[in-house]
């Protein structure tokens, strides 16, 4: 299985070496190997997991949130009830945040509907 410098993986993930790093030393990465010129090599699991958490922090998920998780996941498969749990409770928050989102993209699709019009009125006055 062929590893990952950091830079590669930053650049298949879309975070930087610097939030790489930050995860890390949070301890949202864990372990990562390191060659013989100590220089983290990741693995695909590495990037299965940095992929996941990315996906928990573009939903909202707070940094202490995720650190939580990631002790969890760390201590096993006898914490995969407190895992769904944590799961449930962030997709519901994200799936009120996509309603919000939802009606608020609504009244945007309405006032650009006037606006629009509006200016078509405007245009028909004109010529």
């Amino acid at each position: 299985m062929e590893r990952l410098t950091i830079q590669q993986v930053a650049e298949a993930t879309g975070l930087s070496v610097h939030t790489l790093r930050y995860y890390e030393r949070i301890g949202l990465i864990h372990s990562i190997d390191r060659a013989h010129n100590t220089h983290r090599r990741y693995t695909e699991d590495d990037i299965w997991w940095i992929d996941f958490l990315t996906k928990l922090r573009a939903t909202g998920m707070s940094i202490q949130q995720m650190q939580d998780y990631a002790e969890l996941q760390r201590e096993g498969d006898m914490t995969l009830p407190e895992r769904v749990d944590m799961l449930r409770e962030h997709g519901k928050q994200v799936e009120a945040h996509m309603a919000e989102l939802r009606e608020n993209l609504r009244i945007i699709r309405s006032k650009i509907e006037y606006y629009q019009a509006v200016v078509d009125e405007q245009t028909a006055e004109t010529t």
